[in-house]
């Protein structure tokens, strides 16, 4: 009888950690492909991602379709770029109609609690889940396809609510689980977790983690663009309530009515241009390990735990954009570092709760294991115990660092752009009402995407150029754009631009 207890017991955690060969790192993985990307470029980076994906089930998992996207969309392949945003994208809905309709289904952590975070099915963080429609409305809209795009947008607005709604669920079940056990929801609780990165002015500044003001800014500049300044409005004014104080964003809904006027579209001269300027890489989730005391078996035992760390970006920010002469501002409104750890902030609670319910399970099993395997069965328990205990390092790693915007005025033709003194080595030719330049920096790369193009300027303009940018919109007819514009120049390596110690001033845009 002694001996089936101790195989009992050894073969109980031996299936512990068979869990361990299911819980590869995605941090390592990313690193992986960025130094692809850094030594080869883009396609090299396609190459490193997809040869970790062999199975079926892996080529349609959420978090590969979405790095694979984002990076389809580096290289200008709109369309494959979207197909795998659309893969990801239906992961999203089913986790959107089991939160609406069964969130009980989603509130259950019995494999997270008992084993490994790493073992929960990945749902995307939420400011990811968002990001995703942001970025499906970019493709569309670089492709020409602006009414999909208005979609996509309409489509983000309805997943916020969604997110909202479940994670207030989730935060009262955790403490619920939790509460007889005397856990602590608190990371400050938990000895040497580096709590000054979640409570950072920054991140306590953000009303939440998911929302941001790229998102509704670009909800406003399209509803503009195809005529609708009624949606236009709020659009501008979310996202001025998500990043106040923000010259480009204020002047957005200030202007709005003036843009829109029909006197004014008439007198319309030169293409409202609208640039976003992405730079860097988003952040990285690190585990860490913790020791923890936790009571088992009338003893308190020192159990370890892990949980993952983000650290601050220490990217210089950007300040000013030269486009053939004239000066634009580059006003910083997404900062997906800041973002990732108020996620993380918001998410910390429940996580702590779940690790704490974890450390105490492992340590019965390890108390137990030791009791009816001896010595073997308890070093058994230990090693079960040390390599399962991983922090979930998965985040959607393909993403720019932080998004700066401007906008105002340029007349139609091909730009040479310059940042903060640098000349970029691209050029984009805009052209119509209105005109969307797409620019990622990267450390020894600028990448310039498809410039999407709406609307028709009145035919005089091509024949006398005012000096000074004239506001508005042509009069052409409404929601009808224009043939696409030429697409920019293929994008080519070129210096990184100089960065600068700090943002621009908010201002109105440059004309």
């Amino acid at each position: 009888m002694r001996m089936h207890s101790r195989m009992v017991a050894i073969a109980a955690a031996a299936a512990v950690l068979t869990g361990c060969a299911n819980m590869r790192s995605h941090d390592a993985l990313a690193t992986q492909v960025q130094n692809a990307n850094r030594a080869g470029g883009v396609r090299a980076a396609l190459n490193q991602l997809e040869a970790g994906a062999t199975t079926e089930s892996e080529r349609t998992a959420l978090l590969y379709n979405l790095e694979r996207g984002e990076l389809l969309r580096m290289d200008r392949r709109y369309e494959d770029s979207t197909n795998a945003f659309l893969i990801a994208d239906n992961r999203v809905k089913d986790w959107e109609a089991t939160a609406r309709t069964h969130p009980q289904k989603l509130l259950g952590t019995a494999g997270a609690a008992l084993v490994s975070e790493r073992l929960k099915d990945y749902e995307g963080q939420d400011y990811e889940k968002v990001w995703l429609t942001t970025r499906l409305a970019l493709n569309r809209m670089a492709l020409g396809d602006f009414d999909n795009a208005r979609v996509d947008i309409k489509r983000t607005h309805e997943r916020e609510a969604v997110i909202a709604e479940f994670r207030a669920k989730e935060t009262q079940a955790a403490e619920q689980e939790a509460k007889s056990k005397g856990a602590s929801s608190q990371p400050k609780e938990i000895s040497g977790y580096p709590v000054d990165t979640l409570d950072d002015p920054e991140v306590l500044a953000l009303r939440n983690g998911y929302q941001n003001a790229l998102s509704h800014y670009l909800a406003g500049f399209l509803y503009e663009a195809l005529n609708e300044p009624g949606l236009a409005a709020p659009g501008y004014r979310k996202a001025i309530e998500l990043k106040p104080e923000t010259g480009v964003l204020e002047e957005g809904l200030r202007g709005l009515d003036d843009r829109t006027g029909f006197t004014w579209k008439r007198r319309q001269r030169m293409t409202d241009v609208l640039f976003l300027v992405e730079a860097g890489d988003a952040p990285a989730r690190k585990p860490m390990a913790f020791t923890l005391p936790v009571p088992i078996g009338g003893r308190v035992q020192a159990m370890s735990i892990s949980y993952p760390v983000i650290e601050p970006s220490r990217d210089p920010l950007l300040g000013r954009m030269e486009v053939s002469g004239r000066q634009f501002k580059l006003e910083k409104v997404v900062d997906l570092n800041v973002m990732a750890r108020r996620a993380l902030k918001d998410e910390m609670p429940g996580m702590v709760l779940r690790g704490v319910t974890r450390a105490i399970a492992k340590g019965v099993l390890q108390d137990q294991l030791q009791k009816n395997a001896g010595a073997i069965g308890g070093l058994i328990g230990a090693v079960a115990s040390a390599a399962t205990e991983q922090a979930d390092d998965r985040m959607w790693r393909m993403l720019p660092g932080r998004v700066y915007v401007a906008r105002g005025y340029l007349p139609p033709g091909e730009h040479r752009i310059a940042v903060d003194g640098r000349d970029l080595g691209v050029s984009v030719r805009v052209d119509g009402q209105y005109a969307l330049v797409p620019l990622r920096l990267q450390e020894t790369a600028v990448l310039a995407g498809e410039v999407a193009s709406l609307g028709q300027l009145p035919a005089t303009a091509v024949a006398a150029l005012p000096d000074a940018a004239a506001p508005g919109a042509a009069d052409a007819p409404a929601g009808k754009p224009a043939a696409r514009a030429p697409a920019a120049r293929r994008p080519r390596a070129a210096p990184a631009p100089k960065p600068v110690a700090s943002a621009a001033a908010p201002g109105a845009p440059a004309k």
